[in-house]
């Protein structure tokens, strides 16, 4: 069985930037897919970021330009880098594996404060 870990939440100013981890443990055979959905409050669960094992990457179009999603296949980690962070970011950030079939980390909280 698989385990994510993420880390890096934390509350930021507007403007600001922050790093997520996400390591995967356990078992793991192969990752076709590693990235981010995240969740607002009182929205539903959005994707936000994906990279694939050959390195191509997609995003929403609301943080293109501002993330950058990134992965260490020998680690078993992705990251995401977030640049010029607004309020309209403030969520809890899920990190996904495909491994195959999905699994999901815990969810780690970011607030961006105007």
């Amino acid at each position: 069985q698989v385990q994510l870990v993420e880390s890096g939440g934390a509350m930021v100013q507007a403007g600001g930037s922050l790093r997520l981890s996400c390591a995967a443990s356990g078992i793991i055979l192969s990752i076709t897919a590693m990235g981010w959905y995240r969740q607002a409050p009182g929205k539903q669960r959005e994707f936000a970021a994906s990279i694939f094992s050959y390195g191509g990457t997609v995003y929403i179009d609301s943080v293109k330009g501002r993330f950058t999603i990134s992965r260490d296949n020998a680690k078993n980690t992705v990251y995401l880098q977030m640049n010029s962070l607004n309020a309209e970011d403030t969520a809890v950030y899920y990190c996904f594996a495909d491994v195959p079939g999905r699994t999901w980390g815990q969810g780690t909280q970011v607030t961006v404060s105007s």
